[in-house]
């Protein structure tokens, strides 16, 4: 979502960062050949609330300090990490056997082992821990130790997408299992099998990462990378011009007043990113369907694709994206002015004071909360809040942090995000199943829809695509005439980045971006050019 895992801060990187930063761009010409090639500073927009995987962190791979039992390749496959390989399948899909990988060790150099494993899975699963993605688990009946090298997943149903859930993070069971597992030393200390260490983490401001000497995989040549943590996107963009640091994600209209910059390279990553609008049906203007609909088609989409993503991106008419395989072709929305004044005449909301509609003496008119200092929440409220009010309806916006906006998303609208690129389960359960109404960042707006609920459960416990692809068709078309949410656009990253390492290279992203994704979603593998 927006901030299941995530809170953001403003804050300066202090001068020690500075001093990295500085010295990696020091050339006049603003290029960034001239520094240190072991050592970057990148500035991201979201600081984790916690680094304890048990929690959340990192459970869709990438996390640095942690390895998974499988992660990602560059192309979004599958492949073995803390496992020897990929996993054996029963032929009923209820059973998934993993072998682990021979000496791997914790960088407190304990080794890891089945134990671990269990001890991640069945923490998670928990009810007193307090992860908002356990549900992601469900399908787990048990996990059992085979033996020091091999875990048995037994699972309730078929669950398709097993697989890629078992990127998640491995915990040190001699560590973590010695702590609150919510409050513990572990959230903000933790320690991993991957291929960097925590150093530091300034709350605020910056995490600090270096290599690890003896992470399994080979010793990264980057040996210390740092991210600070910018929450203003003009801010970033002016931290990056200055040198202080040597790449950050920016909104398409900053990242291309650096197409000139020598030394400089953009990447474009292709996301599952959307931007929606959660209309709370606690409120008794969004609570209304006739609202939701005339909304939902009164929006100009490719105005907003064409003028605030500058083209980086599409128009959104669900999470699933309009390139995607499981997009239901034929549930696009075009942009009806027209239509939204017939569906709220036709409902009783009629034009009033000032050209804001009515009913029942109630006033069409809410309020929308976007993340303060997110340039593109902003642009994307503003213009949403524009064409609600051709149709009659006011909407009041306003910005806030997330602590100011999470106590009223059960009345008031936010200008929300989302989307995981794995499989269409992960996000569409937590942002549609009524059982998770108003669970925090899950179906923030409580939105509830049988029809939708029981398309859900038959996709997540079906082994067959052909039956997957029709449940989330029949969620998307319920959605047409049912929208909880309204949404935008689907948005491409944009980086800026110092051309001065090779890869450089991007994902599909989920929306999460920043510490999992970006050209550093491999930093273990740059190389510093010659």
């Amino acid at each position: 979502m927006t901030a299941r895992t995530t809170r953001t801060l403003t804050a300066a990187v202090t001068a020690g960062v500075l001093t990295v930063g500085a010295a990696a761009c020091s050339n006049p010409d603003g290029g960034k050949s001239d520094g240190p090639k072991d050592a970057a500073v990148v500035g991201i927009a979201y600081e984790p609330d916690t680094l304890s995987p048990l929690l959340g962190y990192g459970k869709d791979g990438n996390s640095k300090i942690f390895d998974g039992l499988l992660t990602h390749d560059a192309k979004m496959q599958l492949k073995p990490a803390l496992a020897a390989k990929l996993p054996e399948v029963s032929g009923d899909g209820l059973n998934y056997t993993y072998t682990l990988r021979d000496g791997v060790r914790f960088s407190d150099g304990e080794p890891f082992t089945a134990d671990d494993v269990v001890f991640t899975y069945r923490t998670i699963l928990d009810k007193k821990t307090n992860n908002a993605s356990k549900t992601e688990l469900d399908a787990i009946k048990s996990i059992e130790k085979k033996d020091e090298k091999t875990v048995v997943f037994r699972l309730k149903y078929p669950y398709a997408p097993f697989a890629e859930r078992t990127v998640l993070p491995i915990a040190p069971q001699h560590i973590a299992g010695k702590q609150d597992v919510n409050t513990g030393a572990f959230t903000t200390k933790p320690i991993g099998t991957g291929p960097y260490l925590l150093s530091r983490w300034s709350k605020g401001e910056k995490l600090i990462f270096k290599a690890n000497p003896t992470y399994w995989g080979g010793e990264p040549k980057i040996k210390k990378f740092t991210m600070a943590i910018i929450k203003d996107d003009d801010v970033r963009a002016t931290r990056l011009r200055s040198g202080d640091l040597d790449g950050a994600i920016l909104p398409p209209n900053l990242a291309a007043t650096f197409k000139s910059d020598k030394g400089l390279h953009t990447l474009t990553a292709t996301t599952y990113d959307y931007r929606n609008v959660t209309l709370p049906t606690g409120n008794p203007v969004t609570g209304d369907r006739a609202v939701r609909r005339a909304l939902d088609i009164a929006v100009d989409r490719k105005a907003m694709v064409d003028g605030i993503l500058d083209g980086a991106g599409r128009a959104a008419y669900g999470p699933v994206p309009t390139d995607s395989e499981w997009f239901t072709k034929g549930t696009e929305r075009r942009h009806d002015l027209a239509g939204a004044e017939r569906i709220l005449d036709e409902a009783g909301w009629k034009r009033g004071s000032g050209g804001i509609r009515t009913k029942d003496g109630k006033r069409a008119s809410f309020t929308l909360w976007y993340l303060t200092g997110d340039k593109l929440r902003q642009d994307h409220a503003l213009a949403y809040a524009s064409d609600a009010k051709k149709a009659g309806i006011e909407i009041k916006v306003q910005s806030g942090t997330w602590e100011v906006i999470e106590p009223r998303m059960k009345q008031d609208a936010v200008l929300a995000g989302g989307g995981s690129p794995a499989d269409p389960d992960f996000d569409q359960y937590t942002l549609l199943n009524s059982a998770l109404a108003g669970d925090g960042f899950n179906n923030m707006a409580s939105y509830a829809n049988p029809t939708v609920d029981k398309a859900l459960s038959d996709a997540r416990r079906s082994g067959d695509k052909a039956q997957r692809k029709a449940a989330y068709d029949t969620i998307q078309r319920a959605l047409v005439n049912d929208p909880g949410y309204t949404f935008l656009t689907h948005i491409d990253h944009l980086y800026v980045v110092a051309d001065r390492w090779a890869p450089l290279t991007t994902q599909v992203e989920p929306h999460d971006h920043g510490l999992a994704s970006g050209p550093w979603w491999n930093v273990e593998d740059w190389r510093p050019k010659k």
